[in-house]
């Protein structure tokens, strides 16, 4: 590959030798895009040698340059690229705005692979960034990719992520922008996020397969640029990358090429030099000028202006929109807010419960990207801030909603060795039973991957408002951060945190006025009364049988049951015989109701014990605080006393004075 400062995802080529020149920042060399539309003929075939058509062989390249140039049609950059319909000599029509219909190529263009000298490498073709996308289902699952980059900077120093909306300078249309203070990338950093699989992070971050910012960013947009401010060793660079499905795909590229440019402070002038050589540099700015929101360098770099010393601010724009047409983020519902267009979600429930289930978390987060923020992370450092349209995003730890908790180990293990030890908090929600919303919120690494992840059926009412909120770092989550692997660990997993969930429901549902289930009468019958009644029956041959059908709740069998197993009884006999089981069974379900009875008893008066006990820790607190309130007044009260008491002695003192006579 020649140009070194673009990044061509099918090439194996090395780069060049870096070479620094010194850019003069003035109009007069690069800072107008007209006077980019007048580089030298050699700079606009080294454009071109990119392109799929051009294939242009070395002896050649003289000949052809005329007609590169001719074929070279710039697109206005007065308006959006997305948006013009100017039809390009080698150009499609503008792609579909929709994102689940922008990958269709209805001209075969994805079947063609163009020969590259008898190179043997792998050759992406455009098409795979939008089909990368689609592994985000969610567009929220998307800017969380995006976040979780800015999480990761805190090891950096990052004080703040934030996610906001700002106009596109070219038609006015929204742009999403998502902006930290971390460590920011150099030049090979760069490149290598805008590459495929690299990634350099440690076993502890979050991000780690190489592949989550094209995934989330070409998800929420056809186009994105990066800026980066990074200070190593006192070397302070500044590098800008543009990763556009608009540009590739209206430029018929058979390959993913990613333009870049890179500057260097140099303290001894004061200046920005820019690396890989001029002609490398202004090929790739005259790119970006003409297919990102900036038209000209000066505003390219005004961008940085508040980066600060260090970070990261990515602009997704030509926002994908809805199968209606519309943009699905939408940022004018809530100025405080970015909701996702016509995903309202309304619930099935009485009128009075209505309101409360539409409101609360469980069901918010899946429109709401304050609320789906608030929860998206366990736990969040003091140092560290989500600023969501200028406004600080109040982190929400799920736990705190729950009433009646119980914390419960698991031990995972995996042939036969334990993979670690968990503490997953269960219990009901606040509002329960009002809410119809359950289930578990699965996090791994700090990362919410599963919010209420509904392990059972609930149709029967069973399990209905039972929450639960686990940290799960034994599995790994699938690579768009939604879901989890589906490994023998995970399967576990989900079979304990079904039993969890009965368990509890049948030992607590009463708490919250559901009517506790009667436990299987098998697990109720005393020893000595299962072994009397087996006693009793063992000479007529069908004590056990009858026992085991008075334990499960059935009902004896009737006399056509009794004749097809052989049971030759007589009447009398019989009647007695049922007489004393339902006796029996009588006395084990008064002894399982009371037991039950008992427990139900048991666990609010504990529940109680607790309130009362926290009231009683919060008046003497206050007490305490009216005692030295107390104190203070009647310290203050003796200093008023002395006072008084002075200036009556000082009055005193000046009635006694007489004034002299002939005054």
């Amino acid at each position: 590959m020649t140009l070194v400062d673009i990044v061509d995802l099918s090439s194996d080529d090395e780069p060049e030798e870096v070479v620094v020149k010194a850019v003069k920042l003035e109009a007069d060399l690069v800072g107008r895009a007209l006077q980019l539309k007048n580089c030298s003929k050699v700079e606009l075939v080294k454009h071109q040698m990119l392109k799929t058509k051009s294939s242009i062989q070395g002896n050649e390249e003289n000949g052809s340059v005329k007609s590169l140039k001719a074929d070279h049609n710039i697109t206005n950059q007065g308006q959006s690229s997305a948006n013009d319909t100017s039809t390009l000599s080698r150009s499609q029509a503008p792609i579909c705005r929709q994102f689940w219909k922008a990958g269709n190529y209805n001209d075969g263009l994805g079947s063609k692979v163009t020969p590259q000298n008898g190179k043997n490498y792998l050759q992406v073709h455009p098409m795979f960034l939008h089909s990368n996308a689609t592994s985000h289902k969610w567009a929220f699952g998307a800017i969380a990719e995006l976040l979780d980059n800015a999480i990761d900077e805190i090891q950096n120093g990052a004080t703040f992520v934030v996610v906001d909306e700002i106009s596109n300078p070219r038609d006015g249309n929204p742009a999403l922008l998502i902006q930290d203070d971390g460590g920011g990338m150099d030049p090979i950093a760069m490149r290598g996020c805008l590459s495929f699989g690299f990634s350099e992070k440690s076993k502890s971050s979050i991000g780690r397969y190489g592949n989550g910012f094209k995934t989330s960013t070409m998800r929420l947009g056809a186009d994105v640029i990066v800026f980066s401010r990074h200070l190593d060793k006192r070397v302070l660079t500044q590098s800008i990358g543009l990763l556009s499905y608009t540009f590739l795909r209206k430029e018929n590229y058979d390959r993913i090429v990613v333009p870049m440019v890179h500057y260097e402070f140099n303290t001894s002038t004061g200046t920005l030099d820019f690396l890989h050589g001029k002609e490398h540099f202004m090929s790739n700015l005259l790119m970006l000028l003409q297919w990102s929101p900036f038209a000209t360098e000066a505003e390219l770099l005004k961008q940085f202006d508040d980066i600060g010393p260090q970070g990261t601010k990515v602009i997704v724009y030509n926002l994908w929109a809805n199968d209606d047409g519309i943009v699905e983020l939408d940022f004018n519902t809530d100025p405080r807010d970015i909701i996702i267009s016509g995903d309202t979600r309304k619930i099935q429930t009485i009128p009075a419960w209505k309101l409360i289930n539409e409101q609360h978390i469980g069901n918010r987060y899946h429109y709401s990207l304050r609320v789906y923020l608030s929860i998206l992370y366990l736990r969040i450092p003091a140092s560290f801030r989500i600023i969501l349209r200028g406004e600080v995003v109040e982190h929400h730890n799920i736990a705190d909603d729950l009433k009646f908790p119980q914390f419960i180990l698991y031990k995972p293990q995996n042939a036969g060795t334990v993979e670690g030890q968990i503490i997953t908090t269960i219990g009901f929600l606040k509002d329960a039973p009002n809410v119809n919303i359950h289930g578990f919120n699965v996090y791994h690494k700090n990362r919410l991957i599963l919010p209420f992840w509904p392990v059972v059926s609930y149709a029967d009412s069973r399990g209905r408002g039972v929450v639960g909120v686990l940290e799960t770092n034994f599995i790994e989550p699938t690579h768009n951060k939604q879901d989890f692997e589906k490994t023998s660990l995970f399967q576990k997993l989900e079979s304990r945190l079904k039993e969890m969930t009965w368990e509890y429901w049948d030992f607590h549902c009463g708490l919250i006025g559901y009517l506790v289930k009667k436990k299987h009468p098998t697990q109720n019958i005393p020893p000595l009364l299962s072994s009397k009644a087996t006693s009793n029956h063992k000479s007529s041959g069908v004590g056990t049988a009858k026992e085991s059908q008075i334990r499960s709740g059935l009902s004896l069998p009737n006399s056509k049951s009794r004749h097809e197993q052989g049971l030759q009884l007589k009447r009398k006999d019989n009647f007695e015989e049922i007489q004393n089981l339902k006796r029996q069974a009588v006395g084990v379900n008064n002894l399982s109701t009371n037991g039950q009875s008992k427990n139900q008893e048991k666990a609010i008066v504990l529940q109680e014990n607790e309130t009362l006990r926290a009231n009683c820790l919060k008046y003497s607190k206050e007490e305490e605080e009216l005692h030295v309130k107390v104190t203070q007044l009647k310290s203050e009260i003796e200093k008023v006393d002395n006072e008084y008491a002075r200036l009556l002695a000082e009055l005193q003192e000046i009635e006694k004075v007489k004034p002299e006579k002939g005054v």
